[in-house]
């Protein structure tokens, strides 16, 4: 092989190496349908799971269910977001959380006081797409979630007590010291008690 042709060689599979971390950040990334519905990522439960509160009341799904048990939220958030998060303590365009809200059970099997998870019954997605927050809902068992009217509580709610960037950061005990040492937290009204 010529000296040329391991220069094109090499040259090309730097190009090709130098892509692959935005191919894989891109798997994650938000997509729509024809009429712009954002698609319900299959793989949502690979991403990095953030926190999960129990009977937490900010969204249309109520924090307890007919049957009295605490419903538990499990937030997951884009795989590229989350490590693009650790190193700026910003939220990049493209990020895109899933809410799954599921039903608790209590006295099933062994346990005899405590919740533990069961079936989902809602399902929420924020995602941020040139530099604005969009909220969306999934149906019960939906792949496609359709966006909150733009006059929703959820907007207002997420710009006035959003830590970081419209996003509950406060909630999410493994981000705050990043975004505290970043300069990117917002003090909150319950922060401040």
């Amino acid at each position: 092989m010529s000296k040329r042709a391991v220069f094109q060689l090499a040259a090309t599979l730097a190009v090709i190496c130098a892509a692959l971390p935005a191919i894989a950040d891109d798997a994650d990334a938000p997509r729509y349908n024809s009429s712009g519905a954002l698609m319900l990522p299959s793989n949502y439960r690979e991403w990095v799971f953030l926190s999960s509160g129990l009977a937490m009341t900010y969204g249309p799904v109520g924090a307890v269910s007919p049957d009295g048990n605490p419903r538990f939220d499990n937030v997951f958030v884009s795989r590229a977001a989350y490590q693009s998060f650790l190193k700026s303590g910003r939220w990049p365009d493209k990020t895109m959380f899933i809410l799954e809200i599921r039903s608790s059970e209590s006295k099933g099997s062994i346990n005899n006081a405590g919740h533990y998870q069961s079936g989902v019954v809602g399902m929420e997605s924020e995602v941020k797409e040139d530099g604005k927050w969009t909220f969306y809902s999934f149906e019960r068992n939906a792949t496609e979630g359709k966006p909150f009217a733009r006059n929703a509580s959820c907007y207002s709610c997420h710009a006035e007590n959003g830590a970081v960037d419209n996003t509950f950061v406060q909630f999410y005990p493994t981000l705050l010291p990043i975004a505290k040492k970043a300069g990117t937290f917002r003090s909150t009204p319950e922060s401040r008690h």
